[in-house]
Parts: structure tokens; sequence; C-alpha cells
């Protein structure tokens, strides 16, 4: 929200959607993010400078809890932990009398390059990873005709979509819930250069594919898959060391994501790990957020709640 005529509204926004309750009686009115599986984070939208942030929140949450008819639960997910804007928001919402809880959502591996080239990063990877990059780079060099090819523009981009979705859809992956969503978000990123969409070929067919996103000097592993029989050259490891070597060398990112989750193979790849977690806030004015505040937080905690409120 922005008005340059009222000093008083944050140059932020919280994008948002209603999750209107449902007919079962005492359900609660749910104000919740505008995200979904795909989500790996959420925030704040803000034109705020870093010492606005706080004063900028409170307005937004203030009118959040003043808004007619009340919400009964703000559910906000996934978060930076870390961040200040966690903090603000958790201590915001308390200060507006509404019960707070906070959950975990999943863990966030990542690389910090550090300034390094891929020779002196490859270096660091574990001794097995090293030595299967190196065997079955070998192995296909010996054995076949194979290549790697990086899109970043719309050349061709129906073609190469195309061979992305048969790729997946002959993998082991479940089917994508919303089809059209990932040829959407090819189409974007390589209008907007930030598409890096790595294929791997075996003899002449599509073996290995791999979406990441490169913007603001970071690359966001978004999606990857292999078709089996291509297993025993381990063909989406190496290109996945490809794709690093490209956006590290040429991209000349600053940090590498893996989104969402701890898969174990995440760790061999990437140096640090953080966390993304949710904020449930329960408002205390309304009968069904009172009731929604007890299911989660228990009837103990949430009396001392009330205690600290004063009610």
């Amino acid at each position: 929200m922005d008005d340059s005529n009222d000093q008083t509204k944050p140059s932020l926004a919280l994008v948002m959607c209603c999750h209107a309750p449902s007919k079962a009686f005492l359900s609660p009115k749910i104000l919740s993010p505008v995200a979904n599986y795909y989500t790996s984070l959420f925030g704040p939208v803000t034109s705020s400078a870093p010492q606005n942030l706080e004063v900028d929140l409170n307005i937004l949450i203030q009118e959040i809890v003043n808004e007619r008819p009340r919400w009964d639960m703000v559910d906000l997910h996934p978060l930076e932990i870390s961040s200040t804007t966690f903090t603000i928001l958790k201590n915001t919402f308390r200060t507006q009398r509404m019960a707070v809880q906070t959950y975990f959502c999943f863990g966030n591996w990542y690389l910090d390059v550090n300034g390094r080239s891929f020779e002196e990063y490859f270096e660091t990877l574990p001794a097995r990873l090293k030595k299967t990059i190196s065997r079955k780079t070998k192995k296909l060099n010996d054995s076949t005709e194979w290549e790697i090819k990086i899109v970043t523009t719309s050349t061709e981009l129906a073609k190469y979509i195309a061979i992305f979705e048969d790729i997946y859809n002959s993998s082991w992956k479940n089917p994508e819930p919303h089809p059209d969503f990932i040829p959407g978000l090819i189409r974007i990123c390589a209008e907007q250069g930030w598409l890096r969409l790595g294929i791997a070929y075996i003899d002449n067919q599509p073996a290995a594919a791999q979406i990441w996103i490169v913007s603001n000097g970071v690359a966001s592993i978004y999606k990857l898959a292999y078709i089996d029989k291509y297993s025993q050259y381990s063909i989406g490891t190496i290109l996945t060391a490809r794709l690093m070597e490209h956006v590290i060398d040429t991209d000349k990112v600053r940090e590498v994501d893996y989104l969402t989750g701890d898969d174990e193979y995440k760790k061999d790849w990437m140096s640090h790990r953080r966390e993304r977690w949710g904020l449930i806030a329960f408002n205390l004015h309304t009968p069904t957020g009172i009731l929604a505040a007890i299911k989660h937080l228990g009837g103990s905690i949430l009396k001392r709640i009330f205690k600290l409120n004063g009610n």
C-alpha cells in the first residue's frame, strides 16, 4: 500500500488472500499469503528505507487488525526466521493483542560463492561427489555421444519447453498439479533474462533437464528431473555441475539457492543451511479467534496471554 497524499501510509505491502470460513460452525476467517506449493519465501514488498521498516510494518499490521469484519487468524509463511521482518511481525502482532504461534516450514540449503571460481568451488566438494562426476563423465565420453545445452533466451523456446515436459513426465516425479504454470514461468524468465534451462542429451535423446533462475546475483535451482534409464550415467549430477559452472563463472552469482527442503543430496553441493518458518496470529477479539488459539496454543498458554494483555 502506498499513498503519497497520506504520510501515515506505509510504502510496503503484504500480498495476501482471504480464506473464507467454511460452512462448519465457528470456522475461522483466515488472511494468508498469495502462496502455494511453489513458494520458497514470502515477505513484504517494500520501497521503504531499512530504518523505516518497523514503522511501516506496524502501520500495516494495525490496519489488518482494525479491518472490519475482523480476521480470526493471520497466517504468514514461509518467512526468513533470521530476518528483522520476522521479529517485527511477531512483536507487532503481540502488541496488537493477538496470540502468536511460530512454526517450522522447511530447511533451505544454499551456497555462498564468496568470489570463488567454479574450479575453486569444485575442489571443496565431497571426494565421493567429485569422483562420481569425473568417473561418469569419462563413461559418457567413452561409450556415447552426449551434450549439454543451456537455454537462456526465447529462441525456439516452445521446443525446449516441450523437451523439458517430456523429460519431467517420463521421470519419477509426480505430475504437476497446475500444468500451465511451469511453461509460463519458463517464458517469463526467458523474457526477463533470468532463464537457465539446462538440458542433457545422450545419443541425441533428451535425458535430464533442470530449471535454474538467475536474478540479482542469486541462482535459484527450481526444478530438476531425469529419465530413469540414463541413471547409470548420473546425468542429473553432471548437469548440476555444468549449470553450477555456468552460474559461477559466467553469471558471476554470489549465491546459489536450492530453495525448498532438506534433501540429503543438497548438502553435498551447498555450504550453508537456513530455515523458513511460519507465523500465525490469533485474534483474541473474536470468539472464533479465541477458540483457534486454544486449539493451537492450549488453555494454560492462552490464560497467560490474556493476563499479559490485561484482559
